[in-house]
């Protein structure tokens, strides 16, 4: 499972949990578990909802969240002394 976090038009970013990475011929990105940066509860989502669709026009910007479960350690790039 990998987690995106989409950042959306006029609205805060959406944490969504996918199968596969979306394409760029997709005309949507279809995931679960739709909940806010801080995995908690996205307020514009009626209660229940499981699965949502963004259409790509409404996506500015998509972040693909590491795996905490995952050992892989990313190179530092910049020093903050």
């Amino acid at each position: 499972m990998i987690t995106l976090l989409l950042h959306i038009t006029n609205a805060e970013p959406v944490k969504i949990d996918v199968d596969d990475m979306p394409s760029p011929t997709d005309i949507m990105i279809v995931g679960r578990n739709p909940r806010d940066r801080k995995d908690k509860e996205v307020e514009w989502l009626d209660e229940g909802v499981t699965t949502v669709m963004f259409p790509w026009s409404r996506i500015n910007m998509i972040q693909v969240m590491p795996d905490p479960d995952a050992d892989t350690e990313f190179p530092q790039l910049w020093r903050n002394d």
